[in-house]
């Protein structure tokens, strides 16, 4: 098990991972309290299985860069209507927009702690003037 604060700062780069590639309602939940399997889940949506293909690989690599690893396990990358990436003490669940409604995983676990967490800001491209 990895200590409360390192999951946080898992979470909050998956979240703000998936808020980097245009992820919607991002959360982070701590379910330690009532999930003996893992302490926290990010849940995000996306508009498309390929918006939910290109948040995954985000939330990996900048997972990764805070020092989360790999994941142990990878579901539903084929149909990507939900992918989950389980990192053990971190489990981010990815859902297209109608999967999202369909399992309502946030009425599930309605009564466990949201983790604030803050967007990164976005860097905007530069602005070139003609003379």
């Amino acid at each position: 098990m990895v200590d409360r604060d390192t999951v946080a700062e898992w979470a909050v780069a998956a979240a703000q991972a998936a808020d980097e590639k245009n992820g919607t309602n991002t959360l982070i939940l701590e379910v330690g309290k009532v999930l003996a399997i893992t302490d926290m889940f990010v849940v995000t949506g996306a508009s498309s299985s390929r918006l939910v293909r290109t948040i995954a690989d985000e939330v990996e690599v900048k997972v990764r860069a805070a020092g989360g690893g790999e994941p142990m396990r990878i579901e539903g990358l084929r149909d990507a209507t939900w992918v989950l990436l389980d990192y053990g003490d971190l489990v981010v669940h990815i859902f297209t927009e109608e999967m999202r409604a369909f399992y309502e995983i946030e009425r599930l676990y309605r009564d466990v702690p949201i983790v604030p967490w803050t967007p990164l800001p976005s860097v905007s491209p530069p602005q070139f003037h003609g003379e």
